[in-house]
């Protein structure tokens, strides 16, 4: 693709500041010619956490979430801090949302999951060695969360029955599923 095939942005403007987002009102010159008005919601970036006490569980954390308007079992995430590094982030919001602090992460992938309208990049870690924090960790005031540790198995049925809704948590386990499709590989063919 050249440099004249991409759209180009003719003006923008900030119709919403919040503390995790923004929403920007972008005008768009499109290669064709056409003028097109986008909505974007721009935000700082996340972390999505695979919390593994063993290779065969993941802790999941069952919240209520106001915009859709009921609970759900996720997995564990949370807002980059302006200038956070996202393992910083990850020890972070394990301590916070699960209790935990992981000794190991693993970075397994970085996705965007709205890019139609959004720029957020959810960064996926795989936690291990948890462990309590040295000094007890408060959570965010606007959140009622309750962790469980549930064995993989349990999860996939929870997907397939649609008890678990929240595409993050069924792509982190398709990354960890993955993982432990190839780990098994490594040491049969070892």
């Amino acid at each position: 693709m050249t440099r004249a095939d991409r759209p180009v942005r003719q003006s923008r403007s900030v119709p919403f500041r919040g503390p995790i987002f923004t929403v920007t009102r972008e005008a768009v010159r499109l290669p064709t010619g056409h003028r097109v008005v986008y909505d974007v919601v721009r935000h700082r970036g996340s972390v999505v956490l695979v919390p593994q006490p063993t290779r065969h569980t993941i802790v999941l954390i069952r919240q209520y979430r106001w915009a859709i308007g009921q609970w759900i079992w996720e997995l564990p995430a949370g807002s980059l801090e302006p200038g956070e590094r996202a393992d910083r982030a990850a020890r972070r919001e394990c301590a916070e949302e699960i209790g935990l602090r992981p000794s190991r992460l693993e970075r397994l992938g970085t996705f965007y999951p709205t890019p139609g309208f959004c720029d957020e990049r959810m960064i996926f870690y795989r936690c291990t060695g948890l462990r309590p924090p040295a000094r007890p960790v408060s959570g965010d005031a606007d959140e009622q969360i309750e962790p469980r540790t549930f064995r993989l198995d349990e999860v996939a049925r929870m997907i397939r029955r649609g008890e678990i809704i929240d595409m993050k948590t069924v792509c982190g386990y398709q990354l960890i599923a993955g993982l432990q499709v190839r780990l098994r590989s490594a040491r049969l063919a070892g």
